[in-house]
């Protein structure tokens, strides 16, 4: 018998063990004294099928050759074989998760969940469960995502699993605008890390960025920008190639946050140089898109390199079954980048149709969206579209959370209807606006592209 099942022999419960024999006889249609045979008597047998007796090792495997079945069956619930085909299964759900389709994923992992043989296997179950979450979250069902994950968080082993599960919650409590939650997981999440001496492993990176982008959600981004910088110093000591570039990834988004475009695009192309050489094509993808918005926002802006940059990055991101907003992010940037080059056309169809498309997914970069539209019709010298566009932008907004990147938005806003003498409109859009803090008005009216929060501590997916 194998070491793991004698143990398990040792320590099953003997309600569970003696239930276990009894159905399997009762399956093999024998009587107690079949089972029993010469080795022991059948009182013997019927006290191990009340529970009452816990057989040897050697006792037990005897009883179910008897029986037809393997001691796996007994003492585990389930065979070897259906345990290696449940796990066959977990890996197709893996890889149809891992290439962009997330529906057949969720398919998978339901229907692996729903299977009675999963109740007996909590380690299948565990991680068929973070996988559903994983895969609610990827297919933009963040509430479902947050339920899945704030049970996993009471119920699992305090783990590297669980510290994965409370980074994932964190990020989905900040996506979903729930910013005071997402940093008291964060902290949770930081404590267990100090406490058991994890700082410089790859799960304690994540969950720093992830607590940092709350963080900056909330406004607070000098503090922020100091996370980050520590996880960056723990990465060049612990020499974590992918840690160190979410790292930079992330002061990167930061400081053009902050305005300082000119440190940011540095840090960007380093670390795009480390996750290429990774083959996390998803993430290299994303983190070209954020190349190309930030050479929009360098002064002078670089169109051209930003263009290339972004649809070859939106190439890869439709391979790799990038998130909603992801593309959205994307093709937002390409509009910009389109105007700025003077293709006035397709920067109106562009921005035109990731209006409509982002509108249930992500609807800040729909608003976004119309708020480009909007200056587009400006300088075309029709203020009276361009006041419909900014309004169709004031309706998104209105939806949606009081976090820094809609609040930045509102401000942009309010100085793009008050061009158009909506006075009203932009009083009301400033009043909005200045809830956040840290906002500071556009120093020019050219196209800005919107600076989200998508941080590289999303690189758990």
């Amino acid at each position: 018998m194998r070491d793991d099942l004698l143990e398990l022999s040792r320590t099953i419960d003997l309600a569970t063990l003696g239930g276990r024999l009894r159905s399997a006889r009762l399956r093999a249609g024998l009587t107690q004294a079949q089972v029993a045979g010469d080795a022991v008597s059948i009182g013997y047998v019927s006290r191990i099928e009340s529970g009452q007796r816990r057989p040897d090792p050697e006792l037990l495997e005897a009883l179910a050759g008897s029986l037809g079945v393997t001691v796996d069956e007994i003492l585990v619930g389930v065979s070897p074989d259906r345990v290696t085909e449940l796990r066959v299964e977990l890996d197709h759900a893996q890889l149809a998760l891992a290439t962009g389709s997330g529906g057949q994923a969720l398919e998978i992992v339901d229907r692996i969940l729903a299977d009675p043989a999963v109740e007996e296997l909590p380690d299948v179950k565990r991680e068929a469960s973070y996988l559903r979450a994983s895969t609610l979250e990827l297919t933009g069902d963040v509430p479902a995502a947050i339920i899945a994950l704030e049970d996993l968080a009471e119920t699992s082993p305090h783990d590297l699993t669980w510290l994965a599960g409370l980074t994932a919650l964190c990020r989905c409590y900040r996506e979903s605008g729930e910013l005071g939650r997402a940093i008291e997981v964060g902290n949770e999440a930081s404590r267990f890390i100090e406490e058991h001496g994890m700082t410089g492993l790859d799960e304690a990176v994540r969950l720093t960025l992830s607590l940092a982008a709350a963080y900056v959600e909330q406004g607070d981004v000098g503090y922020a920008s100091r996370m980050c910088q520590r996880v960056i110093d723990r990465a060049e000591e612990a020499s974590s190639p992918v840690a160190k570039a979410s790292a930079y990834w992330n002061l990167s988004i930061i400081e053009t946050m902050r305005g300082n475009t000119h440190l940011a695009l540095p840090m960007t192309r380093r670390a795009l140089a480390v996750l290429e050489a990774s083959g996390d094509a998803r993430n290299v993808a994303r983190l070209r898109t954020e190349l190309g918005i930030q050479q929009l926002l360098v002064d002078p802006p670089e169109p051209i390199e930003a263009l290339d940059h972004l649809t070859s990055a939106a190439h890869d991101l439709e391979i790799a079954g990038a998130l909603p907003g992801d593309l959205a992010d994307n093709h937002l940037a390409q509009a910009r980048a389109q105007w700025l080059l003077g293709n006035v056309h397709s920067a109106r169809m562009q921005a035109a149709e990731t209006a409509t498309t982002a509108r249930t997914t992500t609807p800040i970069v729909a608003a976004d969206s119309y708020a480009l539209l909007g200056q587009i019709a400006i300088a075309d010298g029709d203020p009276a579209v361009a006041r419909d566009h900014f309004q169709e932008a004031v309706l998104l907004l209105t939806g949606l959370g009081a976090d820094r990147s809609a609040a930045q938005l509102w401000f942009e806003l309010a100085g793009l209807l008050e061009s158009v003498g909506d006075a009203t409109a932009a009083l009301d859009a400033y009043r909005r606006a200045a809830a956040a803090t840290g906002l500071v008005a556009p120093v020019t009216r050219r196209p800005q592209p919107q600076v989200t929060s998508r941080l590289a501590a999303e690189t758990s997916g």
